[in-house]
């Protein structure tokens, strides 16, 4: 194989490793859980309606997520966090 030639496939093999590699990483992402967590810690009077609310969040409904919490008796800034950390 010439040299010209092997140096395309070589970098062709790395770059396949490369995106493998973050394809099987694991992702960072937050859930329904850590969202109730953040409001059960900030918010302890709110219990009804978290997890909905939080599911919302997850799925990038952040509008719906913050006031559906602002609605069950969080603050809007409990609210937001507990909604960006949903996602």
């Amino acid at each position: 194989m010439r040299p010209s030639a092997r140096i395309p496939s070589i970098l062709a093999g790395l770059a396949l490793a490369l995106g493998g590699a973050v394809i099987a990483a694991p992702s960072a992402q937050a859930d329904v859980k850590a969202c109730e967590q953040y409001v059960a810690k900030h918010a302890a009077k709110v219990t009804e309606g978290v997890a909905e609310a939080c599911y919302q969040g997850q799925i990038g409904n952040q509008t719906s997520c913050d006031a559906s919490l602002v609605a069950a008796g969080a603050s809007k800034d409990v609210a937001a966090s507990a909604c960006e950390a949903s996602r």
